[in-house]
């Protein structure tokens, strides 16, 4: 059916406290909203949501009109497509837990990269499913949802708890998270002067997830453009020149 350099000068961290995708006591979930930029995908789900008696009561296919969705309708879960055109799904999901925080988000995706998985976690997210699952196992875990529990495979849990194992990339010394390893990565591939398009091909992601990383890089320098983030990463000695 669904289907880099280490111990270099800390700049400009922030400190992050992870969601880990949990609620504080269980909700019923009736009223969903189905936001995939696939047509068929999304009409093969909510055929399949609909069959088990939720309620959809939107469906969309990009970032606008699913903010404006998730607005209109205050739903009980927003299914979220990683890959929406424009800004993409973890843009959407920040504004969405910004905005409307009871909302629940279940970011669907085909893209296996960890740091993705982990920016999710990060900003919220319930849940975490690939589009390869089966009809059951998708229906099984959404009833885990409904009961409190996070929306994820026991192999993405896994995931998950190796990934908190590992140093996630440059911290400063008080603990606070500064560039994560895929960033300096891509940071890397900016000073190299590759466009967002052979970004995303060279990290195996999509523009739109580059764009996602390159807006967070900004942040975190506290600097405006691709050209100023590269010069302090320079300065402090995190970029590899070599």
């Amino acid at each position: 059916m669904f289907g880099i350099i280490p111990n270099a000068e800390a700049i400009h961290c922030k400190r992050i406290e992870p969601g880990f995708m949990s609620q504080p006591m269980a909700r019923n979930i009736n009223q969903v909203i189905v936001a995939d930029s696939h047509s068929l995908f999304r009409d093969g789900l909510i055929s399949l949501l609909e069959a088990e008696g939720y309620q959809v009561v939107s469906q969309t296919g990009d970032v606008d009109a699913t903010l404006k969705a998730v607005e209109n309708n205050s739903p009980d879960l927003l299914l979220l497509d990683n890959s929406l055109p424009d800004e993409g799904g973890l843009h959407t999901l920040k504004i969405i837990k910004e905005k409307f925080p009871g909302v629940r988000v279940v970011i669907l995706t085909i893209q296996n990269g960890k740091d993705v998985l982990f920016d999710a976690i990060r900003l919220g997210v319930d849940g975490y499913l690939y589009k390869d699952l089966s009809a059951q196992e998708f229906l099984d875990i959404l009833a885990g949802l409904e009961n409190g529990q996070a929306a994820i495979t026991r192999e993405t849990a896994t995931r998950i708890m190796k990934g908190y194992q590992e140093k996630p990339g440059v911290e400063d010394e008080e603990g606070g998270e500064c560039l994560s390893q895929r960033e300096l990565e891509l940071l890397n591939l900016v000073f190299e002067g590759h466009s967002n398009r052979k970004i995303a091909e060279e990290l195996f992601i999509s523009e739109n997830t580059v764009k996602y990383h390159i807006k967070n890089i900004l942040q975190k320098l506290g600097v405006s453009n691709r050209t100023e983030a590269v010069s302090q990463a320079l300065r402090a000695g995190i970029l590899d020149k070599e």
